[in-house]
């Protein structure tokens, strides 16, 4: 592809995400996001197919460039203790989720994607967010020790997750509630290491028997 043409494609990746985040893939249109990108609606055609294409192209596009920037393998030692795996997981996935160069559709039009699932959603679920959360779940488990009960490993990733994802769907309350700055990059160490060490420190009780758990009503699969 000549460098004229790459420019282009990138220029529709780049116009979609924004105009996809904003509107929804439904209300969103390929003249616009050629008018935006300052294209013609061939163009589309030649490199996406169609609007379905660009819209699938436009996810994948926003997922390669967090994993480009912030690896989740950076500082990942599989054989270290679950401990320091834990912290290097959380650590990496804050980076992506507080990295202020990062546009903000890239996360926007993840989540509207999560809200309004589209044709492109398995490929969201198989390629971002399945392994995500396969490799907590996998830290989770050495965490719990032999004979994990699997529904603690679920419930403990989605803890886990959920207080590293506030900090960016949460980020813009800051100001209002507290008068302080939105979390950025200068603060994934300080935020990391309390998620970690409250997580830790809650595995830990549970570990440890100090006292009894609660009963629960184990999650149902779906379609049971």
């Amino acid at each position: 592809m000549s460098e004229r043409g790459q420019d282009t494609k990138t220029a529709l990746l780049e116009a979609g995400g924004e105009v996809f985040a904003r509107r929804g893939y439904a209300e969103a249109t390929v003249r616009e996001i050629c008018a935006k990108a300052g294209a013609n609606v061939a163009a589309v055609r030649y490199h996406f197919g169609d609007k379905a294409g660009l819209y699938s192209a436009v996810l994948a596009y926003a997922a390669e460039c967090a994993a480009a920037r912030y690896p989740l393998d950076v500082d990942y030692d599989p054989g270290a203790p679950p401990e320091d795996r834990l912290r290097s997981f959380v650590r990496s996935f804050l980076k992506r989720l507080l990295d202020p160069g990062r546009p903000a559709w890239h996360a926007a039009i993840m989540v509207r994607e999560l809200a309004e699932p589209t044709h492109a959603f398995d490929m969201v679920l198989n390629d971002l967010i399945r392994p995500l959360f396969e490799r907590l779940a996998s830290i989770v488990r050495d965490l719990l020790g032999a004979g994990a009960d699997e529904d603690e490993v679920r419930l403990t990733t989605h803890s886990i997750m959920g207080q590293c994802t506030f900090y960016r769907q949460g980020r813009f309350l800051m100001p209002h509630l507290y008068g302080i700055e939105p979390p950025g990059l200068d603060q994934v160490e300080h935020i990391a290491e309390h998620i970690v060490r409250f997580s830790l420190g809650a595995l830990g009780s549970g570990k440890n028997g100090r006292g009894q758990r609660p009963g629960r009503t184990r999650m149902r699969r779906t379609g049971s």
